[in-house]
């Protein structure tokens, strides 16, 4: 169904068969389908947002048309693959290597917690083109799964998303064709980044669906469950709960379709984006443990969604950038901002 419906090509062009819509349009789909199961929230979120855009955004017209329309259709499966043991939240110390020989680029190394990693046919992949350059010595590479000496890992056993899978990749010795080489070579990190910024929206969206069906549950739930004669919503307690998830849940939507909106009319949001990432995921957690709470010993018994949905919100605080780089991040655009305004004097 999900590619009858085109879920898989919603960043992609329509000239290589994609839907081509928006970030604005994009999220409004996200939110809905963060209502269902995160696992598969993610599948569709890393293929259609980090395992894509790098090809769509930087690839050569005849990487797009060798890749793009299987990708869009679903036919292929795109994986984002940067993290490494050493290198997670520095990830410009990453130490997967790529040597230019002839018209092959061969790269050593290997990635782990890689979304979609046992299922994907495309990675992009960072690998370090020249050790002296520091994070400028880094490039990105279009691996297909089939290329020689790229080994797929066990996968992981995670404590939530567990409809989605990851897992370790190795390149050993791998052959990539010069060609599949993505972009400016020097530049995969500064793309990464890009990539991850402009992808941080849509995963606020994500959170966003699935806070605004653990307000709808509990609201409900307040309502049908009964304690000394009378539902639980009569309570104090119980109703400032339900007005704290909405407010979160509200406020979440109006960062989010701020930053969306700001990416479709091509405003930098390095910031921006960071704070709907940090936002939508501190929230996420906050609503999933109230919602336990509200809804009691059903809320932690598996019977029921609730549990499933505290799981999967801890991840959201630590994958593509963990809360404290978020902060990072931001302070840091807060220091340039405030040097470019160059004060006169100290007040």
């Amino acid at each position: 169904m999900s590619k009858e419906i085109g879920l898989f090509g919603l960043s992609i062009p329509a000239e290589y068969g994609g839907l081509g819509i928006g970030m604005v349009g994009k999220c409004g789909i996200y939110e809905e389908i963060g209502r269902t199961s995160n696992g598969y929230t993610t599948v569709i979120g890393a293929h259609t947002g980090i395992g894509s855009v790098g090809i769509v955004e930087m690839g050569t017209e005849e990487q797009k048309q060798k890749y793009l329309p299987g990708m869009a259709s679903g036919d292929l499966i795109g994986a984002f693959a940067l993290t490494e043991p050493s290198a997670g939240s520095n990830a410009a110390q990453i130490k997967t290597k790529a040597v230019r020989k002839g018209d092959k680029y061969i790269i050593n190394g290997s990635k782990h917690y890689i979304t979609n990693g046992p299922i994907a046919d495309v990675f992009t992949v960072m690998a370090v083109t020249d050790p002296s350059k520091g994070a400028k010595g880094i490039s990105s590479f279009i691996v297909e799964k089939d290329f020689p000496g790229l080994v797929i890992g066990k996968t992981e056993e995670k404590m939530g998303l567990r409809g989605s899978h990851s897992s370790e990749i190795f390149l050993e010795d791998c052959e990539v064709p010069a060609e599949n080489l993505l972009g400016v070579e020097g530049l995969g990190y500064v793309n990464a980044l890009a990539i991850l910024a402009n992808g941080r929206a849509g995963l606020a969206a994500r959170n966003l669906g699935s806070c605004q069906k653990l307000l709808e549950l509990s609201v409900q739930y307040a309502h049908e469950r009964e304690q000394f004669g009378k539902p639980i919503f009569d309570q104090q307690i119980i109703q400032h709960y339900l007005a704290e998830i909405a407010l979160d849940v509200e406020t979440l939507r109006t960062v989010t379709y701020k930053v969306a909106w700001m990416v479709d009319e091509g405003i930098n949001v390095i910031k921006e984006a960071s704070m709907a990432k940090l936002l939508g995921s501190e929230i996420f957690n906050r609503i999933a443990d109230k919602a336990v709470q509200i809804h009691g010993g059903i809320g932690y018994n598996r019977e029921y969604p609730i549990e499933r949905y505290y799981r999967d919100a801890r991840i959201t605080k630590i994958y593509e950038g963990t809360s404290e780089i978020q902060k990072n991040i931001i302070a840091g655009q807060l220091h340039k901002e405030y040097l470019k305004k160059a004060p006169v004097a100290s007040i």
